[in-house]
């Protein structure tokens, strides 16, 4: 399997091509600010087909760039509905006030084709099956997605662009803002909850095993075994449930460095700061 990925934008958000192998068709997860460029690179890198692009949460910082990419493409996007009314309206996304402040004088629209996501649902697309769970918190809407990898991992970071990762009998955990290397996402914002993020943490991440590699919507990636030991925003959290099957449903980055200016900083639990618009 393929996986290339780079930070879009101002708000660093990790962008990621995901495909069988190079001359296939691919899905392209969370386009985020001035992301079309780098999305191009890596599809004619790699000779790649785009076929749909998946949204972790509705957050502007991955979203951005939604529209213009399924619209030249002429491809779906798919999104968990809670957040949907994200894609044409991001200021719901931030307090009273400020999201009319930052984008008031912008105009955001969702693709013409937007198909929404379920709890536990498997979705089959280019030759590979990726399995959706809902996982709250950051937004109302977030969710991950996971594949499994077969092939023998490489040295190679995942974010560099056109980078490639695999893990050997492990799986590949898309994580958005739910999960980052030594953080989590933040719950200040509307849709936000603390200790939801925190039951999410524990029922879809922290039933996977060790070797999961976790590909984040900030920041470097990471394992869950490296998180379970290390992320203080995990300590004392114990798995809920057994590992999430991929047949039937079972039961946020950091602050952006240029641009508008962002609300006050995240909420900050004792254990450390959270990250993620």
């Amino acid at each position: 399997m393929l996986v290339a990925g780079f930070p879009a934008g101002a708000f660093a958000a990790n962008c990621y091509v995901v495909a069988p192998g190079p001359g296939e068709q691919c899905v392209i997860i969370d386009p985020g600010q001035d992301a079309e460029r780098g999305i191009e690179e890596i599809l004619a890198t790699h000779r790649l087909r785009p076929a749909a692009v998946l949204l972790t949460h509705g957050h502007i910082d991955h979203v951005w760039s939604v529209a213009p990419v399924c619209g030249a493409k002429g491809i779906p996007a798919y999104i968990y509905p809670a957040d949907r009314a994200l894609l044409s309206d991001p200021a719901k996304g931030f307090p009273l006030g400020i999201g009319q402040e930052l984008f008031g004088g912008m105009k955001f629209t969702e693709p013409d084709d937007v198909k929404e996501l379920a709890d536990g649902m498997s979705l089959s697309l280019v030759g590979l099956e990726i399995i959706v769970n809902h996982a709250p918190g950051h937004t109302e809407g977030s969710v991950t997605f996971r594949l499994p990898l077969r092939e023998p991992a490489t040295a190679e970071p995942i974010t560099g662009q056109g980078k490639g990762a695999t893990s050997e009998g492990g799986d590949v955990l898309f994580s958005g803002d739910l999960l980052f290397a030594g953080s989590i996402g933040r719950t200040d914002l509307p849709g936000g909850d603390y200790h939801t993020i925190l039951r999410s943490l524990a029922r879809v991440c922290l039933t996977l095993p060790d070797e999961t590699v976790v590909l984040a919507g900030h920041g470097p990636q990471t394992t869950i075994g490296a998180e379970r030991r290390a992320n203080p925003f995990l300590t004392g959290l114990a798995p809920t449930g057994p590992p999430m099957p991929a047949g039937p449903p079972t039961p946020a980055g950091p602050p952006m460095p240029t641009g508008p200016p962002m609300p006050a900083g995240p909420q900050v639990p004792s254990s450390g700061p959270a990250r993620g618009i």
